[in-house]
């Protein structure tokens, strides 16, 4: 069998910090989601978010990935990952409204159990025992987070998980993109069509921005499309196995900004619960990789 050429150090060590750096630039981005959606609907924010980043979006397209970059095999793929995208920012910014950032920020790791149980109900693909044991063991920690049935349980607690799912299928949706396309062109075309979509809503919330949150909506899209290039260059520059669980990081970020904006302290079930979803992630990213070699 052939063996995977291994990354150079020097790449690895900055696939890592790019990951590291990137993770963070998103935990910015949702706690400024979270600060605009006391006064905007999700609509507005990730409409303008978007239509603000789009100009970022087709620089980088064209610097690292050339004109071929800016053009699409598939564009209806990309009209439903876009689609699929502002569900799942729509769920997860309406959740963070309500629940604190590192709370919403657990229970969306919940991710990629969806993405293995839905590779597996989907596209057949062969998921052993101990994948699907690790899958059990991650919806477990979301029961110990989530609680229900008890008087700490609260309804908008699901809003998190169902953003996860939806993620799940724009994950796996990319499969339907052409292969001729490059992660840039992803980047961007969910970034346009992100845009489109919301301008057929937005109207129905359209509240005139105030001066003073100008600047607000202008740092989630520098954030959020900074946050987005950098993860999608980590996974250029170094294996998933390496940089694909430092997405965990993300909730170091996400307790620090809800401590230090909201004085947001998570409870011990949501640590723990946490923790639960993240080990079993680890784990099948792990044993996708050693299945996979």
């Amino acid at each position: 069998m052939l063996q995977t050429p291994k990354q150079p150090q020097i790449h690895t060590s900055a696939g890592i910090l790019l990951m590291c750096v990137g993770v963070a630039c998103l935990c910015v981005n949702d706690a400024i989601a979270k600060n605009l959606t006391a006064h905007y609907s999700p609509v507005q924010i990730l409409f303008l978010r978007n239509l603000i980043a789009l100009p970022f979006a087709i620089l980088i397209a064209w610097k690292m990935g050339g004109g071929a970059a800016l053009r699409s095999h598939r564009p209806l793929a990309h009209l439903l990952r876009g689609a699929l995208w502002i569900g799942a920012t729509i769920l997860f910014f309406t959740s963070i409204k309500y629940l604190g950032l590192a709370e919403a920020t657990a229970l969306i790791f919940v991710a990629p159990l969806f993405i293995t149980a839905l590779s597996a109900l989907i596209f057949r693909e062969p998921v052993g025992w101990k994948r699907w044991l690790a899958v059990f063991v991650g919806f477990i920690g979301v029961l110990i987070a989530v609680r229900p049935g008890t008087s700490a349980f609260q309804t908008v607690s699901l809003l998190p998980v169902a953003t996860a799912f939806v993620y799940a299928l724009l994950m796996l949706s990319a499969r339907w993109v052409d292969n001729r396309e490059s992660v840039w062109t992803l980047l961007l075309y969910i970034t346009g069509t992100g845009a489109a979509l919301s301008l057929v809503l937005v109207p129905f919330v359209w509240i005139p921005p105030r001066s003073e949150d100008l600047w607000l909506f202008v740092a989630i899209a520098i954030f959020g499309t900074a946050g987005m290039t950098m993860m999608t260059q980590a996974f250029r520059l170094a294996p998933a196995v390496v940089v694909a669980p430092l997405d965990y990081s993300a909730i170091i970020w996400a307790t620090a900004l809800g401590w230090l904006f909201w004085n947001e302290i998570p409870d011990a079930f949501t640590f723990v619960g946490a923790a639960v979803i993240i080990a079993s992630g680890v784990f099948i990213i792990w044993r996708e990789h050693r299945v996979g070699k």
